[in-house]
């Protein structure tokens, strides 16, 4: 009888789990590099900021404009570093699940592997013992030929 046919319902069990986990990771990949462009967002923003000039020489109607696009800049750094914020935990959860359905995972991988190593250690005992059967049986005929 094969390992497979022992544990048939643990096997099952495990291919959900690892297809739970599979699923997970990739979703924690996609997390990831959606909170890395959000935060590449922000820094291209920040950035923007800090080149702006502080001050324009010329008409009136000039520096206002220009105190505009930096204040429109400000908000739209503001809502960026709110979303970059929102995906860190949307990151920080897929992490947490993908941690829990790996956990699941290695426990049913745990104990398929300790009933595998149970019945081979079964095996080798009966082996051991028809072993030990055979020379006892032939030792007495030894004894009885002798």
């Amino acid at each position: 009888m094969s390992a497979r046919s022992h544990d048939r319902g643990l096997h099952a069990v495990a291919r959900v789990r690892g297809v739970r986990e599979h699923d997970s990771r990739i979703g924690l990949q996609l997390a990831l590099a959606e909170r890395r462009t959000r935060e590449a967002r922000v820094v291209e923003l920040t950035d923007r900021l800090a080149a702006a000039p502080a001050a324009l020489e010329g008409s009136p109607a000039a520096m206002m404009a220009l105190r505009l696009g930096i204040a429109h800049l400000g908000d739209t750094i503001r809502t960026a570093r709110d979303d970059a914020a929102a995906q860190a935990l949307v990151s920080d959860d897929a992490l947490a699940r993908w941690q829990a359905d790996k956990s699941r995972l290695s426990a049913v991988e745990q104990l398929l592997e300790r009933r595998a190593a149970r019945r081979r250690t079964a095996i080798a005992k009966a082996e051991a013992k028809e072993l030990d059967d055979i020379a006892s049986a032939r030792w007495a005929r030894g004894e009885a030929l002798a």
